[in-house]
């Protein structure tokens, strides 16, 4: 894969499909390979090239050791942005990635063209932070967790109660999950970036069209957080698909799809 250099450390990414750029940011732990299941297939096939990438902690980019902030993963993306030479630039993000996006658009707003932010969210509420918390306390304790353990509770925090009750479709889940699961936990420098922080003032201020894609059976970002950066950000739109979770661009890729290429081309224009 190529790599670009930037904020210290070495970022692996990939291309897809030839046109304007489009860059995928992917959430907590997840290679940016993940997009190239569903999402860069339509967006290539749309007219657009999209670009993958992985974040600090997943390998091929570099793994520090530490704890990784925010702040870091913002500036590595930052970086590779202009290292590609990519700004003003089209971004889908999820989860820890549209966080990423937002802040792009609040600190930079000459990098972002537009922005659709998926299972995102402006600030914590009580259960999500405890959430969080349990998390870091899990890092800090240094106790591994045996995978079954690890596939079991990331079905049930990341997909939707229509896939869990589907047997057919859960066994194919759980068991793509426990093979993820099996050794080391991925990328544990991540499990410190505080997002909890309130930044709905602050993202009154982004000037890019962006779009809120939210997942209606989410756990870890619900919908009313999405609502929430929808209502802050002046020009941006809100789309909430039903029947799916944390995963939903995996669970439900045809609608999550069509959100962001009709999202795109909508924004043809922006400048």
């Amino acid at each position: 894969m190529p790599h670009v250099f930037t904020n210290g450390i070495r970022l692996a990414f990939d291309r897809h499909g030839r046109g304007e750029r489009v860059l995928f940011i992917m959430g907590s732990s997840a290679s940016g390979r993940v997009w190239t299941l569903h999402q860069t297939p339509a967006v290539a096939a749309a007219g657009y090239q999209a670009i993958t990438f992985d974040n600090r902690g997943v390998p091929p980019s570099d793994t520090p050791p530490g704890r990784y902030s925010i702040d870091d993963m913002v500036a590595d993306t930052k970086g590779l942005i202009e290292a590609i030479g990519a700004a003003p630039c089209r971004i889908v993000g999820t989860s820890l990635g549209a966080v990423i996006a937002q802040e792009l658009a609040i600190r930079w707003p000459e990098l972002v063209r537009c922005a659709v932010l998926m299972s995102t969210k402006a600030r914590s509420d009580p259960a999500r932070a405890a959430h969080a918390r349990a998390y870091r306390a899990l890092a800090e304790s240094g106790i591994e967790l045996p995978p079954d353990f690890r596939a079991s509770v990331m079905a049930f925090e990341m997909l939707s109660p229509a896939t869990l009750n589907d047997e057919e479709a859960a066994a194919s889940w759980l068991e793509t999950m426990r093979q993820s699961a099996g050794g080391k936990e991925p990328a544990p420098g991540q499990a410190w970036v505080d997002v909890s922080g309130d930044r709905r003032e602050a993202l009154r201020g982004v000037t890019a069209p962006c779009r809120v894609i939210a997942f209606a059976d989410d756990l870890v970002t619900p919908p009313h957080l999405g609502a929430e950066v929808a209502e802050a950000i002046p020009n941006c739109d809100f789309v909430e698909i039903e029947s799916c979770g944390h995963f939903g661009y995996l669970e439900r890729p045809a609608e999550v799809n069509s959100a962001i290429v009709e999202f795109l081309a909508k924004n043809e224009s922006s400048p």
